[in-house]
């Protein structure tokens, strides 16, 4: 069975507003073809309002589109003269003010409009979406649901879909194809419940935070030290995510819970502080005012202190005893420390903590099929490393519950609503064996059986959970060579830290792939978690240098063009697969394979400039036969686009952008979710193998741009150094790539072979290394992990 996704071509957003115009944007990215709805403007343009938040996407950061120029892809429109449009668009997406009124108000106008097999779905992040069905004639109901996407869309992997009792099955299942594997989201099937899963947990956290500030007496400062990677949140914590997502906005979701949900035990918590009312009584509504719990004066970070009225300098750390407790690696004895601890601290940490798998227990048979699903939502659209059930079982199921009724009957809990009966039956968690706990039905639930799902060989696994790792084919200490299943495809997998590339890779690379040739169809390279490769070890390398064993460090080098050749010239198609960074000499390995595959989250750059050398994996070289390739009379026009690329040092913030930048090729894979990178991966070798692959041959009369072409970047480099934009160290490097991109000091439209281009990046990558501010850059970097200009 195959997964059959929503054949959609064409799709509407209907309001133009932060989250509207980005999820607009992603779709775009998506390769979706997207009309974005507003009011018609008062003056100018009628759909003004849509062109200007068009616009705009090009100045929110992080950057919602993937490839800058997709904005002209979005076609602006408005409700009085575009409603016509819709009768083309097979997913419409309303994602205007969070009013019920002006929703189906909204609803009654574009009726007539959408077509008869047309998906509708609403943005809300709370509303019902059983009450907003009603505002829709009989016959649209059964293809109409919730999607929730998280801000910002393109980045936050969570959406949830909330069907109501008349929507199809077949729309659900589709809808769910459509989003994981083409939008490349995590889907998490919510209840229609007031603020569904992910905002009724994470919001109810952040109030349970906000009222044991109060209660132990914290700064929000010291708070925000507690609440984030400390224990495996995000750095912006509690309070610092209140100012980005702005107070008002905070507040307002604060007051849905109490509006909607009158009945909750937890109730009497559902409003704003009376300082996060002050605040936005005075126009402080965080980020967007430059002004909230923290500001930034100057260079420096305030925060505001209750007590005297006024803002302090930000003292962002936990307490040594805390520190201390957060630092023990076995969750059992941490818990249990922070709650028998005196300090207030670990006090407040164990009460959040308490508080939160309280209400989560208490609710789960309400809002969310099983466990796994508040643990998926919390982690992918809050970006917690653990979900709640997740982090209490990981204590000690048992214990844990035991503790939280202890202190429910001393009156020291939130509420006095008692736990299930389900969280004390002697059960050792909610995730296990036979899957994740269902409140609803009373059983325990594997994982969705979505044919979509079939895409992942290696989904976010749930705590506890393990997947088949293969079987090993060969390995050393820096690779692994391994199969999954019986394709003939072999996986090869790097084991050192960040995935750099070490003699030990080197070595095991080309023997990997000399035992491919023998046994296996094809290759792909993937690592089992990110970065693909933050490039080669710079510590091996400086400490030959440093030796003086030139010798050795050449011979390192030449060794490192050798795996590319391998990878390049295999005769088993070689794939990499992308996610993350690919760096230096990830980012040439991947150049030179047959093809990449690449998750849409890869940052790929040659960043070796950064470091005071030069691209030395082959990777100009490679550049330098792809624009011998693409305009053989004249390949200095290619090298004109990448040049700057690499002398620069830049970092494609998108595997689309890197196509733009030449560090993709246009036959290159896009996947837009990660958890399917292998399984695309190891079809695009499977196909490669099956349609009789051969490698490239060896080019032997390669036309190079020559002395001529260096010159001319030269000239070029003149102006950035009158400029001082570039140090003379900086202008020697550059000028250096270009020698090696042109094919050195000989004539324009010369011939050279490849072996030729890659002597001359050998020449002049020794040659930097040994130079003091070289030496000095790679020092300053390892150390630092920051880049030195000298």
């Amino acid at each position: 069975m195959t997964a059959i996704p929503l054949r959609i071509r064409k799709a509407a957003v209907l309001g133009a507003g932060v989250m509207g115009a980005q999820i607009a944007a992603h779709l775009t990215n998506a390769g979706v073809e997207t009309v974005l709805f507003d009011l018609p403007a008062k003056e100018g343009p009628k759909s003004g309002i849509a062109l200007k938040a068009i616009a705009n996407l090009g100045k929110l950061s992080p950057a919602p589109l993937a490839d800058k120029s997709l904005v002209s892809a979005i076609i602006p429109a408005n409700y009085d003269e575009d409603l016509e449009q819709l009768k083309h668009v097979d997913l419409v997406i309303e994602a205007i003010a969070e009013r019920m009124d002006w929703k189906l108000d909204l609803y009654k106008k574009i009726a007539p409009f959408v077509s008869a097999t047309a998906v509708l779905a609403s943005n809300t992040s709370g509303l019902s979406i059983t009450g907003l069905a009603e505002a829709l004639p009989e016959e649209m109901r059964h293809r109409f649901t919730g999607v929730h996407f998280f801000n910002p869309p393109r980045y936050m992997h969570l959406v949830e879909v909330i069907p109501t009792r008349l929507t199809e099955q077949s729309v659900v299942e589709g809808l769910e194809a459509f989003l994981t594997t083409t939008v490349g989201k995590g889907v998490v099937i919510a209840k229609d419940t007031p603020n569904f899963i992910g905002n009724r947990i994470g919001v109810f956290s952040m109030l349970a935070a906000m009222h044991h500030t109060e209660q132990f007496k914290l700064g929000f400062d010291t708070v925000d030290a507690l609440t984030g990677p400390a224990i495996g949140r995000p750095k912006s914590a509690t309070y610092r995510t209140a100012d980005v997502v702005g107070l008002d906005t905070m507040a307002h979701v604060i007051k849905t819970m109490a509006d909607t949900l009158p009945d909750d035990p937890w109730h009497k918590y559902f409003k704003a502080p009376v300082w996060l009312q002050g605040l936005i009584d005075k126009g402080a509504l965080g980020q967007k005012t430059r002004g909230g719990f923290y500001q930034k004066v100057g260079k420096d970070i305030v925060v505001l202190d209750l007590e005297k009225g006024d803002f302090r300098p930000s003292e962002q750390k936990p307490s040594d005893e805390v520190a201390a407790i957060l630092a023990i690696k076995d969750p059992a004895e941490k818990f249990a420390k922070l709650r028998a601890s005196g300090d207030a601290q670990a006090q407040f940490l164990w009460a959040t903590f308490r508080d939160l798998f309280h209400y989560t227990a208490f609710h789960l048979a309400d809002i969310a099929d099983t466990a796994r699903d508040v643990d998926f939502a919390i982690r992918w659209g809050y970006g917690w490393k653990l979900g709640p059930f997740e982090t209490w079982q990981a204590a000690g199921w048992q214990q844990v519950a035991g503790w939280i009724d202890e202190d429910i009957a001393a009156g020291k809990a939130m509420s006095n609503a008692p736990l299930p009966s389900w969280v004390t039956d002697g059960r050792s968690g909610v995730h296990g064996k036979a899957g994740s706990y269902s409140a609803s039905t009373k059983t325990d639930k594997p994982r969705s059986q979505h044919p979509v799902y079939a895409r992942q060989l290696f989904p976010d696994p749930i705590l506890g959970e393990k997947f088949d790792q293969g079987t090993t084919v060969w390995e050393n200490e820096g690779v692994r060579l391994w199969t999954l299943g019986d394709d003939g495809v072999g996986i090869l997998s790097f084991k050192t830290k960040m995935n750099t590339v070490n003699d030990f890779v080197l070595d095991g690379v080309q023997q990997a792939i000399r035992i491919a040739e023998e046994k296996l169809k094809a290759v792909v390279i993937w690592q089992t978690g990110e970065p693909f490769s933050a490039g080669a070890d710079l510590k091996g390398a400086l400490g030959l240098i440093k030796e003086g064993k030139i010798a050795e460090f050449e011979k390192m080098v030449a060794n490192f063009q050798a795996t590319s050749m391998a990878i390049k010239f295999s005769l088993v198609p070689v794939v990499s697969a992308v996610r993350g960074m690919a760096f230096g000499g990830g980012c040439e390995f991947q150049m030179h394979s047959a093809r990449t595959v690449a998750a849409l989250e890869s940052y790929i750059g040659l960043v070796e400039a950064g470091v005071g050398l030069l691209p030395a994996g082959g990777g100009l070289h490679e550049l330098a036969v792809r624009a011998a390739k693409a305009n053989p009379g004249d390949p200095f026009e290619e090298l004109k686009k990448v040049f700057e690329t690499v002398a620069m040092a830049k970092v494609s913030s998108s595997a689309l952008e890197a196509k733009k930048m030449g560090l993709l090729r246009d036959s290159d894979v896009v996947v837009f979710n990660s958890f399917e990178l292998l399984y695309i991966a190891k079809q695009v070798a499977r196909s490669l193998a099956e349609s009789g692959y051969r490698p490239p041959l060896p080019g032997r009369n390669v036309p190079v741009a020559g002395d001529v072409g260096t010159a001319t970047f030269q000239a070029s480099l003149a102006n950035l150094q009158a400029g001082y934009f570039a140090s003379p160290h900086d202008i020697d490097i550059a000028t250096r790539i270009a020698d090696c991109l042109c094919g050195g000091v000989i004539e324009r439209g010369s011939t050279v072979d490849e072996e030729w281009l890659l002597a001359l990046e050998r020449k002049h990558f020794v040659a930097l290394a040994q130079t003091e501010k070289t030496q000095a850059r790679i020092a300053h970097t390892m150390t630092t992990g920051k880049p030195l200009r000298n």
